[in-house]
């Protein structure tokens, strides 16, 4: 094989290797088209309390020191905007927004023995408690 023929072959790979490598980037870093509710975890510890919404509700969930709430609609369907947020008392709130189908991504705060303040949202229907678990 003559160098030339040895240099276009070496560069033809190179650029294989290149595009699916990309690709194969541009998959992972997509993740998949539709958020799976399925796939969500769930909140570790006790049901400490339950804010209720028109089409769903936010359970709070209380395990040692940690706080954790997701929003959960009363009925699988459509894609729809959730959110779900927790405050401890002295610190900002963590949110977490999505399209889901039944549940949204539940969100963990380090709460100690502060108050917190949940918050949650169904296709516009929102609903904040106030300072609650003190």
């Amino acid at each position: 094989m003559e160098n030339g023929d040895l240099r276009a072959r070496l560069a033809r790979t190179g650029a294989l290797f290149t595009t699916a490598l990309t690709l194969a980037s541009l998959l992972v870093l997509a993740g998949p088209a539709v958020t799976s509710t399925e796939a969500a975890p769930s909140c570790a510890g006790r049901v400490v309390r339950t804010l209720q919404l028109g089409p769903g509700e936010v359970v709070v969930h209380k395990n040692s020191r940690w706080v954790c709430a997701v929003t959960t609609a009363h009925r699988r369907g459509d894609l729809r905007h959730m959110t779900v947020g927790v405050q401890a008392r002295g610190s900002r709130e963590v949110v977490k927004r999505g399209w889901f189908r039944k549940r949204s991504t539940p969100v963990t705060v380090h709460a100690g023995q502060r108050c917190v303040r949940v918050a949650g949202s169904i296709s516009g229907q929102h609903r904040r408690s106030a300072w609650i678990l003190c």
